[in-house]
């Protein structure tokens, strides 16, 4: 059992103050600190605090004893730490997005790797071979564009828009596939034409305060104000009116798979995924897109939102959020004061507390940790929890058993 430090990523859409005050550190600054990555991404590995001022990488510490770290089972199936976890704050709206297969990253990451595209080219589609399903769990109320809705209510979402009639031939033959393809292969001069007088009508509604954030033009409105000019329109505000919204209050989990478009809107979240980068971009934003890349891994059907569904583990008090992720696995553990959990690690397990204060004690001794700490564990190691008050506590490893099938 270490402690563990975790990266800060100072990306522009975070918030300024939700992480410093999670993790506890003053942002004199005022830096945005969108997200806070724990685990061994090259890209951001976190560092083990080994004592006595000593530290490591935490991809450095695995690849000391690997098969001993990961345990046997989780070392031969994906050969290093399977997962990203990380902490969210999400002030502006981040960019629609998808992400691939497995097969597709490798090979993506293969081609671009041949061609000579330097990894943190702008252009660059894919930093590493891995695909990147991810579950996001709300610490706050939080609102996310989440999958094509169903045919009916994109109807009805065009019927409701004047702007967008001309979508409406392109739903009616083709479907989600023709109607997606359509907007983001459309010249950009058509794309203003079609979008100006949508903004133009739905603005004042939002700076006056009267749309509410279950409707479409609030975020349409909002996305104009964060991405766009007057002379220029991100093809992405067509994509909030062809996905369901989804308001998730805390507590509450959701998961998001291979080809499903999506992006976050507002909000604090945990998020855990497979140990990826790999992000194909749909519009809101200002970064590369690649229109052609993004339309091979898109899946064209209806998404249904599913909060997850979640079951307790007997034996550690856990409460296990139920995915199809082999990758992954996120638990959460509430502790009353005075209570206490005895847990065996499966494989290196990354804990974060979001509340409260807690003794841990295991092999290498006691600590007493408090909101914002994280630590970790290796294969097969016990420890046992104790609260000094009441706490909350997530953990991310691999699924114990087979995974849920969804």
């Amino acid at each position: 059992m270490f402690r563990l430090s975790g990266v800060v990523q100072h990306y522009n859409w975070g918030g300024s103050s939700f992480i410093p005050s999670l993790i506890g550190f003053q942002n004199i600054e005022g830096k945005p600190c969108a997200e806070y990555w724990m685990g061994a991404h090259s890209k951001a590995p976190s560092i083990v605090v080994k004592g006595n001022n000593a530290s490591i990488t935490l991809d450095k510490w695995i690849e000391e004893a690997p098969s001993l770290i990961l345990g046997e089972k989780v070392y031969q199936q994906f050969g290093s730490l399977p997962y990203l976890l990380k902490v969210l704050d999400v002030k502006d709206m981040l960019s629609i997005q998808v992400h691939p297969s497995k097969t597709a990253a490798k090979l993506g990451f293969e081609a671009e790797e041949s061609a000579g595209v330097p990894i943190e080219a702008p252009h660059r589609n894919y930093k590493d071979k891995n695909h990147k399903p991810e579950l996001m769990f709300a610490l706050s109320e939080f609102w996310l564009l989440h999958g094509f809705k169903s045919i009916q209510k994109i109807k009805n979402s065009i019927a409701n828009n004047v702007e967008l009639f001309s979508l409406q031939p392109y739903l009616e033959n083709g479907g989600f596939k023709a109607v997606y393809e359509y907007v983001m292969q459309l010249p950009q001069s058509e794309v203003n034409c079609i979008l100006k007088p949508l903004i133009d009508r739905i603005l004042p509604l939002y700076e006056q305060g009267q749309l509410t954030k279950d409707q479409e033009a609030f975020w349409a409105a909002r996305a104009y104000k964060t991405f766009c000019t007057p002379n220029w329109y991100d093809r992405g505000l067509f994509s909030i009116y062809l996905f369901n919204i989804v308001h998730l209050n805390p507590g509450e989990a959701i998961f998001q798979g291979q080809g499903m478009l999506h992006a976050y809107l507002e909000g604090q979240n945990i998020e855990l995924m497979a140990n990826s980068d790999n992000v194909l971009r749909g519009g809101l934003t200002n970064k590369h897109i690649d229109v052609e890349e993004l339309l091979k891994h898109v899946v064209f059907d209806e998404t249904l939102p599913r909060v997850l569904s979640t079951h307790k583990d007997v034996q550690s008090g856990e409460t296990v959020y139920e995915t199809p992720a082999e990758d992954f696995e996120l638990r959460s553990l509430a502790l009353e004061l005075g209570d206490q959990a005895n847990v065996i690690s499966y494989t290196v397990e990354i804990w974060i507390i979001i509340k409260g204060l807690v003794e841990l004690e295991g092999l290498t001794g006691s600590n007493h940790l408090n909101k914002g700490q994280c630590f970790l564990t290796a294969a097969n190691e016990r420890i046992t929890i104790r609260a000094k008050e009441p706490s909350l506590l997530f953990k991310a490893t691999v699924p114990y058993s087979q995974p849920v099938n969804k």
